[in-house]
């Protein structure tokens, strides 16, 4: 893999856009490991949280003097918040840019450690992340622009819009989630965390504590059977909870660091495998491809009516290429429409949940959109 140098990430990254203000409360640490870039030099920056155990490494920090000892094997660097003179198995360096501290992590120049230990680093524009590896150690990182995501931020923003397709105006419920907040988790909860089962929306939300939920994947509704089973794969807690045929119909998939991405169900396996996938559902039809309005439902495997002319209540979720989620919902939308209303919307990537009777979404307490029946599972966001 190439190592690839910093300074030209500016560019590249140039359409992250600044989170809307509101929320006040601060974590006391960050919990997501991400890359921040910043927005005059275009370098990046890592949390050293990160760099322990990174392929061997070991950080020591030192409060009294706000000194970071960074170990592997026999390289060793020594950094200091605020400070560009720095040290490189003990000979003195000067470093671009210095180490800082935000949202209660401290971060180090990237292009230093990677370039002193031996890391390579590979950027990618969708998710916006890096990857960064070495030896048999590797993992990918959301990279985005500091200060865009702040302790006085507000990571969740309700509203409901009206769009504008095909010569109709049609109304939605929409959320908007900033995944890289410090604050924000993300779970997907079974219906009585059993596959099989049916609940309340509202109440998978409140038992899970959660601000917002959304109804997932499809299921069977209809069987007068107790077992109503969910169709595709479901991941929740790292753990697989439903498997699927082997169907290509589009995965939802985020990390630990809430690293969201859209894969098609064919890869899904391989990606599972590999052991990065934290939370997963399988739904679809793919809606929108990087910022395009982009359906191919009979390739997915789709038959129903339903899905391929019908008209009906709908949910679909999307990211923004700045690692936010949207969840929306409306009450009378096709498929086509509902692709354009999610591009229209902002999102670069998203895909149709399921719909009907099914479709509700919850919010702060109550209900934006009412589901007319007990679903099987929920994708659900909570502010902690």
């Amino acid at each position: 893999m190439k190592r690839t140098v910093i300074p030209v990430i500016l560019a590249f990254l140039a359409f992250i856009c600044i989170v809307p203000s509101g929320f006040a409360a601060a974590p006391a640490a960050a919990p997501k490991s991400i890359v921040l870039i910043d927005a005059k030099s275009g370098r990046a920056s890592v949390p050293i949280s990160f760099l322990k155990g990174f392929a061997g490494a070991s950080v020591q920090w030192t409060d009294a003097n706000k000194q970071i000892d960074i170990v592997d094997g026999e390289k060793q660097l020594t950094l200091y918040v605020g400070k560009t003179a720095a040290q490189k198995d003990g000979a003195p360096v000067s470093i671009s840019d210095a180490p800082f501290s935000e949202n209660g992590a401290t971060y180090v120049p990237l292009q230093f450690v990677s370039e002193s230990l031996g890391y390579s680093l590979e950027w990618s524009k969708n998710p916006t992340a890096v990857t960064i590896s070495r030896d048999n150690a590797k993992a990918s990182l959301p990279a985005v622009t500091r200060g865009s995501v702040t302790n006085g931020t507000a990571p969740i923003v309700s509203s409901r819009k009206t769009f504008k397709v095909s010569g109709r105006s049609i109304s939605a419920q929409m959320i908007t989630i900033s995944l890289m907040h410090p604050k924000i988790g993300l779970d997907v909860v079974l219906a009585g965390d059993k596959a099989g089962k049916v609940e309340d929306l509202n109440s998978i939300a409140k038992r899970s504590k959660a601000s917002v939920a959304i109804n997932g994947t499809f299921f069977d509704a209809y069987t007068k059977d107790s077992y109503k089973a969910p169709y595709g794969y479901i991941v929740s807690g790292g753990e697989l909870q439903m498997k699927a045929s082997g169907d290509k119909r589009t995965i939802f998939t985020y990390d630990k660091n809430l690293l969201a991405d859209l894969i098609p169900g064919e890869d899904f396996n391989e990606r599972f495998n590999q052991g990065s996938i934290q939370g997963a559902l399988q739904a679809g039809p793919r809606l929108v491809v990087n910022g395009k309005v982009s359906l191919d439902v009979k390739a997915e495997g789709f038959k129903d009516p339903k899905i391929l002319t019908g008209g009906g209540a709908r949910s679909a979720l999307g990211l923004t290429r700045d690692h936010k989620l949207i969840l929306l919902t409306t009450g009378g939308a096709t498929i086509p429409q509902l692709a354009e209303m999610m591009k229209q919307a902002g999102a670069y990537q998203a895909m149709n949940l399921d719909g009907g009777a099914s479709s509700g979404l919850y919010y702060n307490g109550k209900y934006l959109t009412t589901p007319g029946r007990k679903i099987s599972n929920a994708l659900v966001v909570t502010y902690r």
